[in-house]
């Protein structure tokens, strides 16, 4: 399927690896001229650099910015310039008791993986409607419908990127801009990859024992029993962010698993 993206200018935000960097490459492989973002400079010139080296006609940049402030954003924002495609991938998670979130976690959680999108679709998403076209898409979590004991604070963030990206679809009525969210499930990223790889050591355990465990027991709804792979994620992604899913606005996309249980 051609997903007539050749030409379109994409921004994925927090895309030096993981989901991000998977969705820039797949939407640098299908044409599209993409803008990756990071805070660490040779984490981003190496982001770019592998996609280079994988798709040698693709045409990639990076901007280093921080998106966790106003002005972290706003540097991203004059550096990329005009996008036909958003994606507002950026997010941090870390597994913490309840009562040992403090004021600070909380609003460290809700500027991070919130406020960075909400401020970039700010200023996006009035310029795609007066063009005609855009693409925005929120990379929310199946924790924003499943919210997760073990971080409360990660699952606030995930349900209210679902009630902004909902909300600013229907302020798109009859404009050829879509919004919609897509909420992937345990994914194998850099971060996760991390934190099980820990929690095997401390518990004696291979990374394969860790990880069947955790479907077992944690996750015992997936249908996959496995982590899903950033690419799989990125496919969908891809796919919303096209002219080919023009009657696509206003969704919760699942890519989870089936971890969760519902018909809807």
């Amino acid at each position: 399927m051609d997903l007539q993206l050749t030409g379109k200018r994409a921004l994925v935000t927090g895309s030096t690896s993981g989901i991000g960097w998977a969705t820039a490459r797949e939407l640098a492989a299908e044409g599209a001229h993409v803008i990756l973002n990071g805070r660490d400079p040779a984490r981003l010139a190496s982001a770019v650099a592998r996609i280079q080296s994988e798709l040698p006609e693709a045409v990639v940049d990076g901007v280093l910015a921080d998106l966790s402030s106003a002005a972290g954003c706003q540097r991203l924002l004059d550096a990329a310039g005009e996008v036909d495609i958003l994606v507002n991938n950026l997010g941090i998670f870390e597994p913490k008791a309840f009562e040992q979130i403090t004021d600070e976690d909380w609003l460290r959680f809700f500027e991070v993986n919130l406020l960075s999108g909400v401020r970039l679709a700010r200023h996006h998403l009035p310029r795609m409607k007066a063009r005609g076209w855009g693409r925005m898409v929120f990379i929310s979590s199946e924790s924003g419908i499943c919210p997760p004991a073990e971080m409360v604070h990660y699952g606030m963030t995930k349900s209210a990127q679902l009630s902004v990206s909902r909300g600013l679809a229907e302020t798109c009525v009859g404009t050829g801009v879509s919004v919609n969210a897509v909420l992937p499930g345990p994914t194998r990223t850099e971060g996760v990859g991390d934190f099980f790889a820990k929690l095997a050591r401390e518990a004696g355990q291979t990374l394969a024992d860790a990880e069947r465990d955790f479907f077992q027991h944690a996750r015992p709804t997936s249908l996959l029993q496995r982590f899903i792979e950033p690419a799989e994620v990125a496919a969908m992604v891809t796919y919303v962010c096209s002219p080919r899913s023009a009657a696509t606005n206003g969704a919760a996309l699942r890519v989870e698993g089936g971890v969760v249980r519902s018909l809807i």
